[in-house]
């Protein structure tokens, strides 16, 4: 099998794949042929991939699931009109609680509470497993065993990012949006609660929370990621009323995939 072979046989593959495919799915694709190509001649074959396909309309991507095709950030808006279906909108508590788990986790509802100074709606964070952006992870070894939450390959996927430490840095989302400081100084504190030993599920071995690095304000120069995480100010008197002030995710920070 020559070089070009495998690499249009590799692209045909992300065609059809209804989603990301990952460098073990590819290996095997092969395993009935008597001279299958190595895993570096694969990886190799992907980034030639990628830069076929550099200054087209949809690029080789590689997020935390594996590669997938998809339209690139600048000709999302013209694609996205393709779709009658109106932008996906949420809450400001949900981003906040999303945004708090994905640079915090693991981390219980109660030390999330305490960032944010109010409660937490348990319909936000049904949404989040709904939407399998977030999952338990295991318990803190602390009385009443509260549940850990953290984030999943599939809020990574959905964002764009390979891992966590392409997350912007809480220094960058602060010099972008300073309406309530407080919250971030939360997120910088780290509470002797999460000292104690935690107690995790099984099968939880490939923990992204574990594998990944979560940045410093230093370290990360990504700028894809544009979640709004400004806090309220007054304590909300009803869960209800904070999940109702709604905003937009914008049509550009979620790629349409290209391969379905």
């Amino acid at each position: 099998m020559t070089s070009e072979q495998l690499k249009n046989i590799l692209e045909a593959a992300l065609m059809t794949s209804n989603g990301p495919m990952s460098l073990n799915r590819f290996v095997s694709l092969f395993e009935k042929d008597e001279e299958a190509p190595e895993r570096a001649e694969i990886k190799e074959a992907l980034a030639q991939l990628q830069e076929d396909y550099e200054g087209r309309g949809v690029e080789l991507k590689e997020v935390a699931s594996g590669f997938r095709f998809q339209v690139r950030n600048e000709y999302a808006e013209w694609v996205n009109r393709l779709f009658d279906e109106r932008p996906q909108r949420y809450s400001r508590a949900l981003l906040e609680t999303l945004a708090i788990i994905a640079y915090r986790q693991p981390i219980t509802r109660g030390e999330i509470e305490d960032i944010r100074g109010v409660s937490i709606s348990s319909s936000i964070i049904k949404t989040l497993q709904e939407r399998e952006w977030i999952r338990i992870v295991g318990h803190r070894d602390v009385p009443g065993k509260p549940e850990l939450l953290a984030s999943t390959k599939q809020f990574l996927d959905y964002f764009n990012l390979k891992k966590l430490s392409d997350l912007p840095s809480l220094a960058e989302i602060k010099d972008f949006d300073k309406i309530n400081p407080d919250l971030f100084e939360g997120l910088e504190e780290v509470p002797q609660e999460q000292q104690a030993e935690t107690t995790g599920s099984e099968g939880d071995e490939d923990l992204v929370a574990e594998s990944a690095e979560i940045p410093t304000p230093d370290d990360s120069e990504n700028d894809e990621l544009n979640l709004e995480v400004t806090a309220e100010t007054e304590d909300a008197e009803n869960a209800d009323e904070e999940e109702a002030d709604d905003m937009d995710i914008a049509a550009g920070d979620n790629v349409v995939p290209f391969s379905n």
